[in-house]
């Protein structure tokens, strides 16, 4: 039987991390994942490929409605040839699960492939594909299984016309209608990209905005960029059935009034959120208890009830985001380590990888408004810099909120280009308690995007923006 200090189960970014992280401070690490390729939802059917589609959509986009006015002339029609972008999708996805299985041979992690579960709290399964089994001996075992798209309980997934995120980065053809149920991150992120292809989207959501974890002035600007995209929404809507009849979908609903609303398409894309996977793993054998929301439960260390058992990522509580993952997948290897590693929770951005993306961290105002928090507001749109002009990209707002007394920032909240990347500083500015003078009073490069971010600090200090 193979003993290991730390056996981690399931190599998706918060798994492989915490693996590398174990490798790293001398334990002897094996890392057990059910599927052929390491690398989880996230980059097998999650944030990679999804990101390589809305990159290969958007230089289509690009190319139909901006080179002319950028002075290119492409003779000839302009088509997408899907095939091959969803081929190019798969080799980026290659190239980034190779790249993990070679970290694990750099660091001499042991791979086993099949599904594992636990035997008692010391010792864990693997079911390999072949039908045999191989039992390991662990000190520590941290749980990294991740999760798996949500339904609705009379939704029928067949996963041909009625789909979740994971068939949808692999359709056969460019739908004619496409409807998304859920307003959330993965339906508009998806759905902009078929949008960009020439399909109709519309948008059912049961709620009366679109991304409702983030602050409300993001949502209401996303959708009105999205509108102007041509994507139709149904706020408030709560669907009551989805039906298929060969190749037609139909999505009926209920409005806020009580009406009936009906929708025909040809493929019915379901995006509710997702829910965490803890299939197979017999966590009763080693005494670990779930949560009322299926979630493994975990203390402020992540142990769960069996102290030498942890679980991290989107199988416990918290947002399902894999830099969150991939955070708890280091904290956990440490601790098991010795040492008294900390996440701060609050500064754990969260981004929509639309075009213009949106990001944001910290508190929202509706989250301050409701503690009772004094604050301020800077506020300064994306048009008013030259970056942003230069390129087309003049969506959008940088927004940071800061305590009224101290000028501490406790928010930060954009949309438009390249936030994805710009978030990083607000991270950075608040994990050293930062004011909105200090980002105020440092240079930036111009002319980037990132001006606005010290414009807005600019306008939350005193009211004193210099462009607009």
């Amino acid at each position: 039987m193979a003993q290991y200090d730390v056996v981690v189960i399931g190599s998706g970014p918060g798994g492989y991390v915490a693996a590398i992280r174990s490798a790293q401070l001398g334990k002897k690490t094996a890392i057990i994942e059910k599927y052929a390729t390491l690398g989880g939802t996230c980059l097998n059917v999650g944030c990679i490929p999804s990101k390589a589609l809305l990159d290969s959509s958007h230089h289509y986009e690009d190319a139909v409605k901006h080179f002319e006015t950028h002075g290119i002339e492409i003779p000839g029609e302009i088509a997408v040839n899907l095939e091959k972008m969803i081929a190019r999708k798969q080799s980026v996805v290659d190239q980034t699960t190779k790249g993990i299985q070679f970290l694990m041979d750099k660091n001499k992690i042991d791979v086993y492939e099949g599904l594992g579960s636990f035997k008692d709290a010391t010792h864990v399964v693997v079911h390999k594909t072949d039908g045999s089994e191989e039992i390991l001996e662990a000190t520590n075992v941290i749980v990294a299984t991740g999760s798996k798209p949500s339904t609705l309980p009379f939704i029928n997934i067949d996963k041909d016309r009625i789909i979740t995120s994971t068939e949808a980065l692999k359709l056969p053809e460019i739908p004619k209608h496409l409807i998304i149920i859920g307003g959330g991150v993965i339906g508009l992120e998806l759905g902009q990209v078929y949008k960009r292809l020439g399909a109709d989207v519309t948008v059912v959501e049961y709620l009366d905005r679109i991304i409702p974890g983030m602050d409300a002035s993001l949502s209401k600007e996303l959708m009105k960029v999205l509108k102007k995209q041509k994507i139709k929404f149904l706020l408030s809507h709560q669907v009551t059935a989805v039906e298929r009849k060969g190749k037609e979908v139909t999505v009926n609903a209920k409005d806020k009034k009580g009406q009936d609303v009906s929708l025909s398409g040809d493929y019915c894309l379901v995006s509710v959120g997702r829910r965490p996977y803890t299939e197979g793993l017999n966590t009763e054998a080693a005494g670990i208890e779930l949560d009322d929301r299926g979630r493994i439960a975990v203390n402020e260390h992540l142990q769960t009830s069996t102290p030498s058992i942890y679980a991290i990522g989107d199988v416990v509580k918290g947002a399902m985001l894999a830099h969150k993952a991939e955070e708890e997948g280091t904290l956990v290897a440490e601790i098991i380590d010795g040492q008294k590693p900390h996440i701060d929770y609050n500064l754990i951005p969260g981004v929509v990888y639309t075009w213009p993306e949106v990001a944001a961290v910290g508190k929202t105002e509706e989250e301050l408004k409701e503690a009772g928090v004094s604050y301020k507001v800077g506020q300064f749109p994306m048009r008013a810099l030259g970056r942003s002009r230069a390129s087309m990209d003049t969506d959008g707002f940088v927004k940071i909120l800061a305590d009224k007394t101290t000028d501490e920032i406790l928010g930060v909240h954009m949309i438009g280009a390249r936030c994805a990347d710009l978030i990083t500083e607000a991270v950075t500015a608040m994990e050293f308690r930062a004011s909105a003078e200090d980002i105020a009073r440092m240079s930036h490069a111009h002319p980037t995007y990132a001006e606005a971010v010290k414009e807005a600090a600019l306008a939350a200090t005193a009211d004193r923006a210099l462009h607009i």
